[in-house]
């Protein structure tokens, strides 16, 4: 994908970038900015040109105060990033969103794009077509914590006029691997693409954007974010021969199959500390 022209931001923050998609993006982003921030609390590359890493724990204020000096927009893609005990997913997922977003508001930084996910509306059945704008139905701990990251982006846009762009990503991954992806895959490029987006509409309030390419097959509506210009430009409809000869039909009446968020639909419960 080629560089968009004439988009340049001073410094750009991106967080959990020792995860997947953190490893992904930093090049990419790299390209839109002078100085490209790379914060997480697991071991990162080192810093090359044009970069600075810093180790910051969401879930300390201080460090998030200091993490956002200076930064124009941040790209927050930190945090527990798939199903984990409530204990887990609080002081990361929910006491970090919040440090973040005060830490940005007191920095004057003008806009966040939050890496929010499709499994805030996972149980939502998959024969359903739903919009930004539907009510939660959140399939996880996880998804439970990016419902109030989206919370959270509208309180401090209505509030305090702090600009969020919250992307339900789907699958996003080189190439879709199973049946549900054929509908939630995202590919790179796209992510790409919805980021650049995001971080140049002109107004964005706090808007909700599901993160999926141009799929044959879809759940989701983003008729309600026609504003950001999110124009996806890959598909998975290559693998579906593949795939559906690979995996045959499964069971229609499984949680997995029936609900948007498939396997998260089944995850847990979890013991409390001390039992077996």
């Amino acid at each position: 994908m080629q560089e968009l022209t004439g988009l340049r931001f001073k410094r750009l923050l991106l967080t959990g970038a020792a995860g997947a998609l953190g490893r992904m993006l930093r090049p990419r982003m790299k390209r839109y900015c002078d100085v490209l921030r790379v914060s997480d609390i697991a071991p990162m590359d080192p810093a090359g040109s044009g970069e600075e890493v810093v180790v910051a724990p969401l879930e300390d204020e201080a460090a998030m105060y200091a993490l956002l000096d200076g930064v124009d927009a941040v790209l927050h893609f930190g945090g527990v990033s798939i199903e984990k005990p409530f204990s887990t997913v609080l002081p990361a997922n929910i006491v970090g969103a919040y440090n973040l977003y005060e830490a940005a508001r007191r920095r004057g930084t003008k806009r966040i794009i939050f890496a929010s996910s499709n499994h805030v509306t996972g149980f939502y059945g998959q024969g359903e077509t739903i919009k930004a704008h539907v009510v939660p139905r959140p399939d996880t701990y996880y998804g439970l914590s990016k419902a109030f990251g989206e919370n959270l982006a509208q309180f401090y846009f209505d509030r305090h006029g702090l600009e969020t762009v919250s992307l339900r990503i789907g699958s996003c991954l080189p190439e879709p691997v199973d049946r549900r992806q054929l509908s939630s895959w995202l590919s790179h490029d796209d992510m790409e693409r919805l980021l650049v987006a995001s971080l140049t509409a002109p107004v964005v309030g706090h808007s909700i954007v599901y993160g999926a390419s141009n799929n044959r097959t879809t759940w989701w509506d983003n008729s309600q974010a026609n504003h950001v210009g999110y124009q996806p430009q890959d598909s998975s409809e290559r693998w579906r021969p593949a795939i559906e000869a690979a995996q045959p039909q499964v069971d229609p009446t499984r949680p997995e199959v029936r609900f948007q968020g498939g396997g998260f639909v089944v995850l847990g419960p979890f013991p409390f500390a001390g039992q077996e």
